[in-house]
């Protein structure tokens, strides 16, 4: 089974996919945290690295590839802002997770240790570049929602109420999965014309 999450910065994409595979039994891999190891590898920042990413297409080309491998293996969640994209032909379940801006930049101050007008500042660019990079390296935009079989607001319950619902879609979906053959599908039935009792 291959599970994609999806979402903008701060919406709970790690803190959920993380705990997804751990109540499936399934891997979990982070586009993202692959994206930030080519960076320290670089030995550049992550902010750095974002704008060498818009002028060089071979950087995402790369994250994608890593992460279309760790996906070709199975069973593992993916989670990351291009993942249901990227493995759209081959996921079983894509998610899409947001919240409001506020909240996640709450979110992100309180995980990065940082003032909340800092943290508005590297999310707003940082979502600016990765918009125009998507866009231009591959034909996109992430405000298009449509390929996504769930989209969830994180900041509408609490992390165990919306783990539950996270958990409820991929058990639905392993299921869907499991039951569907040719044979158990025999498309549109006619409807039985009702009878007359006089």
């Amino acid at each position: 089974m291959i599970v994609t999450v999806s979402g903008p910065h701060g919406s709970g994409k790690s803190t959920y996919a993380a705990k997804l595979a751990g109540s499936l039994g399934l891997r979990h891999v982070s586009a993202g945290m692959l994206f930030r190891k080519l960076a320290e590898e670089g030995k550049v920042s992550l902010e750095k690295f974002q704008e060498m990413a818009a002028a060089d297409p071979g950087i995402d080309r790369l994250v994608d590839e890593r992460t279309m491998m760790e996906a070709e293996s199975g069973d593992v969640v993916v989670d990351g802002q291009l993942a249901g994209w990227v493995l759209k032909e081959i996921s079983d379940l894509r998610i899409l997770l947001t919240a409001p801006l506020v909240v996640r930049l709450e979110r992100i101050a309180a995980r990065d240790h940082i003032s909340l007008e800092e943290a508005r500042r590297q999310t707003l660019h940082r979502e600016a570049v990765q918009a125009e990079r998507y866009r231009k390296h591959y034909g996109f935009s992430v405000d298009d929602w449509s390929i996504y079989h769930l989209i969830l607001d994180t900041s509408f319950g609490s992390i165990e109420d919306t783990a539950k619902i996270l958990l409820a879609a991929a058990v639905t979906a392993k299921n869907a999965k499991t039951r569907k053959t040719p044979e158990k599908n025999p498309g549109p039935q006619p409807i039985p014309a009702a009878t007359n009792r006089s």
